[in-house]
């Protein structure tokens, strides 16, 4: 059985289908984020902490560090905002973390300074990044995300970006790093722009999983980009990657109904033993009426965001009973 090991200075976590559904934070990078952006540029981390104790007390189990504020000349800014963010946060919470750039003088820089065992995100098929970043899991000793794409780009045949990911196995063995530190992203396309997109993954997470025997990821919204009401589309689309053998998501885990459904997955899965997470998670649970958020107890004994405003008697029912329960965000 594939088991990737990634590791904090203190925690050690295990990924693999034997294990509980990895989620990785994903709202540590302003990609998309302009004001984020502009707080990092600024030596403003305030944000960035917020970000990481939320994601941690909703349920996150990694740490998505990405510090890409510019397109205009990464290789300058990046490597420095890298190591100052990734800093930051693994002193602040002590889940295991993701480098995620595309810049390897960044992604080298925070190796140097990382603690514990980090996922690097990412190598893909070029030769190019091939050349570069391999080396450099082989010689921190870390796993590392492979995107299945290559020069070519982004294949829309499934066939093909199984080829590239099986390219990146064989080129990573090559440099002694076993298939346990490969973590395939099949890429996941917007079910809006290919209707097959979905049904593509299923069959490559299946292929993956039989076939080259590696642990899996993707950016899960993605499957919904463009769409509108995209948390309804994603929150269905977990519960078939996980039943197709994937293995870890990068994903919002201040969503309460996606976590919901995650630790569900854990559960039937039976990767949750003894319903012990579930229980302790949702012993205390409370239906929200008229509205379709449930109000979710902290996996760290907090309250949780999902509830909604009710009014006269339920509403006081709820202050007495909940605390300090915030409204979920839009």
């Amino acid at each position: 059985m594939t088991r990737t090991i990634v590791a904090s200075a203190t925690r050690e976590l295990v990924i693999g289908f034997d294990q509980p559904f990895c989620v990785i934070g994903e709202r540590i990078n302003p990609t998309g984020r302009k004001k984020l952006a502009a707080e990092m540029v600024a030596g403003n981390f305030e944000t960035v902490e917020r970000d990481a104790l939320e994601q941690v007390a909703a349920g996150a189990t990694m740490l998505d560090i990405n510090a890409g504020v510019s397109a205009v000349d990464p290789n300058a800014t990046e490597p420095g905002l890298l190591v100052q963010t990734l800093q930051i946060v693994q002193e602040l919470v002590d889940v295991p973390l993701s480098i995620d750039s595309s810049v390897s003088a960044a992604i080298e820089a925070a190796l140097k300074v990382a603690k514990g065992r980090p996922l690097v995100n990412s190598v893909t098929g070029e030769e190019e990044k091939l050349e570069t970043i391999l080396p450099l899991v082989k010689k921190y000793d870390v796993p590392v995300v492979a995107i299945s794409n290559d020069e070519t780009g982004i294949s829309e045949d499934p066939d093909v970006r199984f080829e590239v990911a099986k390219r990146i196995v064989r080129r990573a063995a090559d440099y002694g790093i076993p298939v346990r530190d490969i973590v395939v992203d099949p890429l996941v396309m917007p079910i809006g722009a290919m209707e097959t997109a979905a049904k593509q993954v299923f069959a490559l997470l299946r292929r993956l999983r039989e076939e080259l025997e590696v642990n899996t990821t993707c950016g899960l919204s993605n499957i919904s980009f463009g769409l509108p009401h995209r948390h309804g589309i994603n929150a269905a689309f977990i519960p078939m990657v996980i039943g197709a053998g994937m293995t870890s998501a990068i994903m919002n885990p201040c969503r309460p109904q996606e976590m919901e459904i995650v630790r569900a997955a854990n559960v039937l899965n039976g990767t949750d033993p003894n319903c012990q997470a579930w229980i302790r998670t949702y012993r205390n649970h409370q239906p929200t009426l008229g509205t379709s958020q449930s109000v979710v107890d902290s996996p760290n004994g907090g309250g949780q965001e999902g509830v909604r405003r009710r009014g006269g008697r339920e509403a006081r029912r709820a202050r007495l009973g909940r605390g300090n329960d915030d409204l979920e965000s839009a």
